[in-house]
């Protein structure tokens, strides 16, 4: 590293003087100083800080799913950085706490100060939604308004050109359609899972068909139900059926990557499966960590103005709510828990599909 010419300081570095200056409160111009205001203020500006760092980890990521291969070590970063993602989503859920501690009439105090402005209006944090995987066709809309109308011209360009790159459900989802172990010659897993799950969701409808303290009605229910999941589950290995469930929305994965999926979430303990097993829970968690973060802040905005309209327009809570139970982007990869077996159930792999799911640093005796 090159000697600098003149020393760094803190100060400067940072730009201190320039962050501190940038916490200007409406109400103290308007003449009424509202105590609030201030903390209001700050605990949006570091949501923002905050927000550039995730994008800054997630643009990383996508750049390495843009390779035709990823080697074990690229997963290794790719892992890492969804991790610090998802700390500093923790921070984020943390920082409601924090501003809570302003009661809903300290809010009040200069809450009509901030119309137009709202949340709503975060570029980073649609940046975060589009560049994560999620929708336009998904998103929820109030008064039937595209999600970018109260943006300005450069705000909407920024948002318009991200959704035409590849997002980071892409990127798994390709990196996953390559998964090399899916054809290997003489490898009949999925005949012999079909069968054990079949096995175990026909033992299951037996059991709440056979329980006395359920009605007629409840059996028919969980009937209805069950024929849905055995009629989900069959598409597993229908790439006609399956392709059908993600053209109504039911699914979003491929046919070769919703495979790939399950078989590295029930082999997950062999050795080549480890850091693939991992990088799908981090991805469940760091969706599970924003959909906590739109949860309480949805609670937050009951907490502080009832249900009123929200300063942007919007309905507020209700709008904030459905938001909460909209549709998730990595949801497929969760939903596959309802075919999981115990270990003890599961097929045997061959033992030569065992070897090349793991690393041999000693001879093998092929005769064992």
């Amino acid at each position: 590293m090159s000697k600098k010419s003149k020393e760094n300081n803190y100060q400067d570095y940072l730009r201190i003087n320039d962050l501190l200056s940038l916490q200007n409160p409406i109400s103290e111009k308007n003449g009424m100083i509202a105590h609030e205001e201030m903390l209001f203020i700050i605990t949006h500006q570091v949501y923002e800080l905050w927000f550039k760092q995730i994008l800054y980890e997630l643009d990383s990521i996508l750049t390495i799913f843009q390779n035709d291969y990823i080697v074990e070590k690229e997963m290794g970063v790719i892992n890492s950085r969804i991790l610090r993602i998802i700390e500093i989503q923790k921070i984020l859920l943390d920082q409601i706490t924090v501003l809570e501690t302003m009661t809903p009439l300290d809010f009040l105090e200069f809450r009509d100060l901030l119309v137009p402005a709202s949340g709503f209006q975060s570029t980073q944090f649609r940046l975060l939604e589009i560049k994560m995987g999620l929708q336009s066709s998904d998103r929820i809309y109030f008064k039937k308004q595209n999600y970018k109308k109260d943006l300005n011209y450069s705000q909407k360009e920024i948002l318009s050109k991200a959704e035409k790159k590849p997002s980071l459900f892409d990127g798994v989802n390709n990196w996953l359609n390559r998964t090399p172990f899916l054809d290997l010659e003489g490898f009949k897993f999925w005949d012999s899972y079909q069968k054990a799950v079949s096995q175990s969701l026909q033992n299951q409808k037996n059991d709440f068909l056979m329980d006395s303290t359920l009605s007629l009605q409840e059996k028919k229910q969980l009937e209805k139900e069950h024929n849905i999941l055995y009629k989900n589950f069959i598409a597993i290995f229908d790439n006609e059926k399956h392709n059908v469930l993600v053209k109504n929305g039911k699914r979003r994965l491929s046919y070769k990557a919703m495979q790939a999926s399950l078989l590295i979430f029930l082999y997950r303990d062999e050795p080549v499966l480890h850091l693939p097993f991992k990088l799908l829970t981090n991805l469940i968690d760091m969706e599970k960590y924003l959909t906590s973060w739109k949860h309480l802040h949805s609670q937050m905005a009951l907490r502080m103005i009832g249900r009123m309209t929200g300063t942007g327009g919007s309905p507020g809570y209700s709008y904030l709510k459905a938001t909460v139970e909209n549709k998730k982007i990595f949801s497929d990869f969760m939903n596959l828990t309802t075919y999981f077996l115990p270990r003890s159930k599961l097929p045997e792999l061959p033992r030569n599909f065992q070897k090349n799911l793991g690393f041999y640093y000693a001879r093998l005796d092929d005769n064992k």
